[in-house]
């Protein structure tokens, strides 16, 4: 299923390709009251795949990051502002990719966004993961 697209339409003459999981993610949140263009992907606890989280973790920029917010939750703007020599850009995909792989969450806080590891999530689904991820001698 990883590698599959549905083709969506979204305007009288556009289309969009997307994940199943996503699109169905989208489709379910766009019928509940709270849905909010502000909200954005995080797979359920249950859905999380072990391969998504140790692919989102082999980045070492990405892994920083996880360090980084792992010390307590993080504006956005503060995560931008520990390495000014990375584009905001990259940094932003990373967060994507991490977000998606259900490793953090990244939701709306007034006018900025705060980032969060999924901890609990994370060791229910994966007990010990994050605490060997996070231990700072690999050993």
């Amino acid at each position: 299923m990883a590698g599959r697209a549905v083709m969506v339409r979204y305007s009288s003459n556009r289309f969009l390709l997307t994940n199943p999981r996503l699109f169905n993610y989208i489709r379910t949140m766009a019928d509940q009251d709270n849905f909010t263009p502000l909200s954005l992907y995080h797979p359920p606890g249950e859905d999380l795949v072990l391969t998504d989280i140790l692919f989102a973790l082999s980045d070492p920029a990405r892994l920083e990051i996880v360090r980084q917010i792992a010390s307590g939750a993080l504006e956005m703007a503060q995560c931008h502002l520990q390495n000014p020599d990375a584009p905001k850009s990259t940094k932003s995909h990373h967060m994507k990719v991490l977000r998606e792989a259900g490793v953090m969450r990244n939701e709306p806080a007034g006018r900025g966004r705060l980032l969060s590891l999924r901890l609990e999530d994370l060791d229910r689904r994966f007990p010990g993961l994050m605490r060997a991820v996070l231990a700072e001698d690999p050993g």
